[in-house]
């Protein structure tokens, strides 16, 4: 009788193993500067490409399409998803001076905390040495595209090859030697398509010569906005450069490889210099060879986002594992004229955001909550059964996955840029958007001011509205509502000169200011 006890007890323990949930894997794959206009589940009107493995992702979980970023750059967006805090907090407001402190608390290290195995491979571009993660194996500075040197482990290696297929290579290798008794979080992190967007060798040419049809900003000539957005230097017309055109070759290039770039650009690049172009036309040539090369690195990294879903199929994880796929932020591709972002503008501070979670996000779905690169952190720990940390400022999306919005989701998001004057003249600016309005205060150059873009009926943003008298009331609403996130987020009133960069805010010429005030509201 009481062996039939233990063996019924031990078939009962069995059962409940079997129906606990399992702690869920996490992949986290980032691109740098990917553009949603680049991602066919977006919908583009130009139809720029086909991404079928981004877009598994979207077709078996949910699409966001209102993912905004604090900061709409590269190494301070990064710094904002370790930590769930906008860069005034996190302490890396900007690329040209800024260093991580790795001491302090990140979503990785509080995983490795609850028994996650963690790894990160790829771009890290935070100056400091990766903490919280098992294994690292990242990218110095920003990387280059052909026969990128890495650092593994605190170790400087030698990697032939291109950088994206290198990447999904170091991943796919950790997941397969990973300890297989814990659960895991990998972040994946490509340099693509990370200007001079060189393409891989196998894809030159994988377009056949297409003429992709030009944003209708394209010849934008800024008029209807303030001079700040007069003034900055990221246009395809007058900042574009040999490299960026393919009219000198990349860094790393190995002479065998280089015949096959020669083999495909020499001949365009001849016919090009005998065209002698300038003006509109030249403008036009630029779009064209920008695109061809842009979309060709996304190609790559679509390629390797299949392989990273086929590993997980195969190796019967995909159904305990969620895939996120996002960028570090938006990216122009010739809207205004301009490539880059930085803006508060919408191809700038909207980055892409798709998240597979089997069981649980209903496939092919897609929702406009304002969700954020400040809610990754959050997201990634609760749905580890994690707790999330008090003084992280973002929030926890996994209710959104579920298909669950709650009441008090957030209807206004707070942004704010630093880095000025160099590179790109995008002066320092803050403000906040909703699902219509953006109202935003510039400052830079001795001159602060206002600008309102009601995106319902100006969705491209061309002309500001601060001063039309009909949009009084919703001015003073938007600033009453910048009030209230600037406190609630701990927005200091003045912003320490180092935030704005090597040049600090004052402007070029060594000019530097102790303390930069804020507009006031």
């Amino acid at each position: 009788m009481k062996s039939l006890l233990v063996c019924f007890l031990a078939i009962a323990a069995l059962a409940r193993a079997a129906s606990a949930p399992k702690t869920p894997n996490i992949v986290f794959i980032f691109s740098d500067d990917h553009a949603y206009q680049a991602i066919s589940a977006y919908g583009d009107a130009r139809k720029l490409l086909d991404t079928p493995n981004i877009d598994r992702i979207a077709k078996q979980g949910v699409r966001f399409d209102r993912c905004l970023v604090t900061n709409s750059i590269c190494g301070p967006a990064r710094a904002t998803i370790l930590t769930g805090k906008y860069s005034h907090l996190n302490g890396f407001p900007n690329n040209s001076n800024s260093t991580f402190d790795g001491a302090q608390q990140t979503f990785p290290k509080l995983l490795q905390k609850a028994g996650y195995q963690t790894a990160i491979v790829g771009k890290w571009h935070l100056g400091s040495d990766p903490t919280g993660f098992d294994f690292w194996q990242i990218l110095p500075g920003q990387g280059v595209y052909y026969n990128p040197p890495m650092i593994k482990m605190g170790e400087r290696v030698a990697m032939p090859g291109y950088v994206t297929d290198i990447i999904g290579d170091v991943s796919l290798e950790w997941l397969k030697n990973r300890d297989k008794t814990k659960p895991f979080m990998l972040m994946c992190q490509h340099k693509a398509p990370h200007r001079e967007w060189a393409p891989p060798l196998r894809h030159l040419g994988f377009d056949k010569d297409r003429v992709y049809a030009e944003p209708a900003t394209l010849f934008d000539d800024y008029s209807g906005r303030g001079s700040a957005v007069r003034d900055q230097d990221m246009t395809i017309a007058k900042t574009f450069t040999d490299r960026d055109a393919k009219l000198a070759l990349p860094a790393g290039i190995s002479p065998e490889q280089q015949k096959t770039w020669d083999a495909y650009y020499e001949p365009r690049n001849a016919a090009y210099r005998a065209a002698n172009l300038s003006g509109k036309a030249l403008v036009s040539w630029r779009y064209q060879r920008y695109m061809h090369d842009y979309l060709a690195t996304v190609k790559a990294v679509d390629e390797n986002v299949g392989r990273v879903l086929d590993y997980l199929d195969k190796e019967g994880l995909a159904e305990n594992t969620i895939v996120v796929y996002a960028s570090d932020q938006g990216f122009y591709l010739g809207e205004h004229g301009w490539f880059d972002k930085r803006w508060i503008f919408e191809e700038s501070v909207r980055t892409p955001l798709l998240v597979r979670w089997p069981g649980v996000t209903k496939p092919g779905t897609a929702t406009k909550a304002l969700v954020s690169n400040l809610d990754f952190g959050e997201t990634f720990l609760d749905v580890a059964g994690v707790p999330v940390p008090a003084d992280m400022q973002g929030r926890s999306f996994q209710p959104l996955l579920r298909g669950e919005q709650p009441a008090d989701w957030r209807t206004a998001f707070y942004y704010q840029y630093f880095e000025y004057p160099a590179p790109h003249r995008v002066r320092p600016h803050y403000g906040v958007i909703t699902d219509r309005y953006k109202l935003v205060h510039f400052d830079g150059m001795g001159e602060a001011y206002w600008e309102l873009y009601d995106r319902e009926k100006d969705p491209s943003e061309m002309k500001s509205v601060y001063g039309d008298a009909a949009y009084a009331a919703t001015i003073n609403q938007l600033k009453k509502e910048l009030t209230r996130l600037r406190q609630e987020l701990k927005v200091p009133a003045e912003i320490p000169a180092r935030f704005y960069g090597n040049q600090g805010a004052g402007g070029e010429g060594g000019k530097k200011k102790k303390q930069a005030k804020q507009g006031d509201l």
